[in-house]
């Protein structure tokens, strides 16, 4: 049967989600806990493949397994051999043709950035701390020239290989709430980087660096020196995906 499990973690101690040569992933911890479980050669396939650093609520890794442990008691017994920042929301089967990536899909991610004097230790490895003042008017206003179908390739990696770098953002906000300013950004997906290189472009509009405005110039330079700095990693956290079609068994 093929199982899809939806995987919450901590990122701060892994070199990313995807297998690395050198450094423990969220993948690697996954298929030796499942592999010590099932008695098998088991290799998941994970929606989003997120970097180092960054964190997770509910990205989802799907395998495939001959064993006769029901698909909904899989998640609680994978938690006894997991570590405490990796943890299995949730397990259920699904058909066998099932792929997370070749489906279409909204996916969520937040971006947190502690905006006050002082750093906070207790929340350090989860925002990014930021001393100076943000205007969150003038990101929001700036984020929302980002709405929509567009080619992003001002916001990715200068060296990503995709076939194309157009991308839809269905919805985007800034929000502040106490000492956090909080963007949220759901999407029909994402190029590399994309998200923390929005941060960092927004950041510059909360400081008054730039103008809100100067965000359709630089959508329109196709230009990743156009852009802001790729915020760090630590701040960005995955929220989860929502499938837009065939949602049975998921």
């Amino acid at each position: 049967m093929r199982v899809c499990l939806t995987v919450a973690y901590d990122g701060t101690n892994y070199h990313g989600w995807q297998l690395q040569p050198n450094g423990s992933t969220i993948e690697s911890v996954l298929n030796q806990a499942l592999s010590d479980l099932l008695g098998e050669n088991i290799q998941v396939t994970g929606a989003s493949r997120t970097d180092s650093g960054v964190h997770s609520l509910g990205n989802l890794a799907v395998f495939d397994t001959d064993t006769r442990i029901p698909a909904e008691k899989i998640s609680y017994a994978i938690n006894q051999r997991l570590p405490e920042d990796i943890v299995a929301q949730q397990s259920i089967e699904v058909p066998a043709d099932f792929h997370p990536r070749h489906r279409k899909s909204k996916k969520t991610y937040e971006y947190r950035i502690l905006n006050r004097r002082f750093q906070d230790p207790t929340r350090r490895k989860h925002v990014y701390f930021y001393h100076a003042p943000l205007n969150e008017q003038s990101m929001e206003e700036a984020a929302q020239y980002l709405c929509g179908e567009h080619d992003f390739k001002s916001f990715c990696s200068a060296h990503t290989a995709v076939e194309t770098t157009v991308r839809t953002i269905y919805d985007i906000h800034v929000r502040r709430e106490g000492d956090e300013v909080r963007i949220r950004v759901t999407g029909s997906g994402f190029l590399y980087n994309m998200v923390r290189i929005i941060a960092g472009t927004l950041l510059l509009a909360g400081s008054g660096k730039i103008l809100p405005k100067d965000m359709e110039r630089i959508l329109e330079k196709k230009d990743r020196k156009a852009a802001g700095p790729t915020a760090p990693a630590h701040g960005l956290t995955m929220i989860g995906i929502e499938f837009l079609e065939e949602k049975e068994g998921i």
